[in-house]
């Protein structure tokens, strides 16, 4: 997002804030059952340090100003106060499996949100959706998001994987394997066979594991020492700086392998490494040019020339707001 506004903030007015919710997902929040997600305190303050570093402007929860566009990397939650906005969704990275929960949102008998990010681009409430590649554009398109709301922007982060191959990390031609953090976000994951089959495919090489920044460090360190004692543990660092000095990567469900694609690795991961490589982001060092160029756009058109949105409320979600809506509005005026 950083990287778009660059693009127009010498033209517009630009504010920032921590993702958040509102409604029952905010009441979620408060009580602590959205800690693993990206609104959980420890993101929002990540985030909150990050604009502060670089002295941007910050409107928490955009509650003091009126908007002409909003820009956002999510939409499995929408907050309330942006619904009647001129929204542009911006694709972030890779997206999860299709697993059951995805085929009940479909149905409308579970929020978005419970299906992670395989539903993103389904809420339909953004005028634009900038996407990584053709291959997401197709992928998106099949899911069922309106083929004339996308455009083929290429993302940010992903859009320049060469110039990571300039970098300082001590290590080369080592196995790397950046681990995820599905045990965090209640899924099931064989963390010993992950680590037994990076063993074997390392076969006497340097083994090297980058932790999740969302994972729980000290459980996922314990058993790497116990099953690869050899390797080197980083629960922190550059990882795109590890990839482009790797000459074997392996992961799960996680965007790092687009960079190592880009680079020409070894990759491996749990998804279909051929539909990973078409679904691989433009490698066109202008996406962030390219959003800019499309908010340009989205201001300028008229109310008349948006598709109107229309809500779609899950059966899920309708029962909660008819059962708990008093008692919300009573607890959390403002969330609502």
């Amino acid at each position: 997002m950083h990287q778009i506004a660059i693009h127009l903030m010498n033209e517009f007015d630009c504010y920032f804030t921590p993702y958040y919710a509102t409604g029952h997902v905010e009441f979620m929040r408060r009580i602590g059952l959205t800690e693993m997600s990206i609104m959980g305190n420890r993101f929002v303050d990540q985030c909150l340090r990050y604009l502060n570093t670089h002295k941007l402007q910050i409107d928490f929860r955009g509650v003091r100003h009126s908007y002409d566009l909003v820009l956002t990397c999510a939409d499995l939650v929408v907050p309330s106060n942006i619904l009647e906005k001129k929204i542009i969704l911006v694709q972030e990275g890779m997206t999860d499996p299709e697993n059951w929960a995805y085929h009940l949102v479909k149905l409308h008998l579970m929020p978005r949100w419970s299906a992670s990010t395989s539903t993103m681009g389904l809420s339909d409430a953004y005028v634009k959706f900038c996407v990584a590649s053709e291959g997401y554009s197709d992928l998106f398109i099949r899911k069922g998001v309106k083929p004339e709301k996308i455009v083929v922007t290429g993302i940010p982060n992903f859009d320049n994987c060469k110039k990571y191959l300039n970098n300082n990390f001590p290590h080369k031609h080592f196995v790397l394997v950046c681990t995820s953090d599905s045990r965090e976000t209640v899924k099931i994951e064989n963390r010993k066979k992950i680590i037994l089959d990076a063993v074997k495919k390392a076969n006497g090489r340097l083994l090297i594991f980058k932790l999740h920044p969302n994972e729980n460090t000290v459980r996922a360190t314990a058993e790497i020492k116990r099953y690869a004692p050899k390797a080197l543990i980083y629960p922190s660092g550059n990882t795109e700086e590890m990839i482009a000095n790797c000459d074997v990567l392996i992961t799960q469900f996680s965007s790092t392998v687009y960079v190592g694609i880009a680079l020409g690795k070894e990759v491996y991961s749990n998804f279909s490494i051929k539909e990973l490589k078409r679904l691989t982001p433009l490698q066109n060092n202008s996406a962030a040019k390219n959003i800019a160029d499309v908010c340009r756009e989205v201001i300028e058109l008229s109310e008349t020339n948006i598709i109107p949105f229309q809500q779609k409320e899950s059966k899920l979600g309708k029962i909660l707001k008819k059962k708990y809506k008093t008692k919300l509005i009573h607890l959390f005026p403002k969330a609502l």
